[in-house]
């Protein structure tokens, strides 16, 4: 097999395409992966939508599928802010300048 610059994204669309099978016939392999691929897919036809003159089409995309990864990443934002007042917390005890 020659690789060229298509076989890459092949090879990506092959294994969501294995991950989506399993999971509908009741292997549940990566569940947590997928439950981000079609909020990124939704972003990224909306850069493409973009990038070909579909400026409404685009934004709405890239509008909705922003959204619904900001809500599925919101666990990760709690733990940073968490983090970081912890931080700024234990900076002002000890009397030193946060930044």
């Amino acid at each position: 097999m020659r690789m060229n610059r298509h076989t890459g994204l092949a090879l990506l669309f092959i294994g969501f395409g294995a991950m989506i099978l399993a999971s509908k016939t009741g292997l549940h392999i990566g569940h947590h992966v997928m439950s981000f691929l079609f909020p990124a897919a939704l972003v990224g036809l909306g850069f493409v939508g973009m990038k070909n003159g579909r400026t409404f089409i685009g934004a709405a995309l890239i509008l909705i599928g922003g959204g619904v990864l900001l809500g599925k990443m919101s666990g990760v934002f709690a733990i940073l802010i968490a983090v970081g007042l912890i931080w700024y917390g234990f900076s002002l005890l000890r009397g030193k300048s946060a930044c």
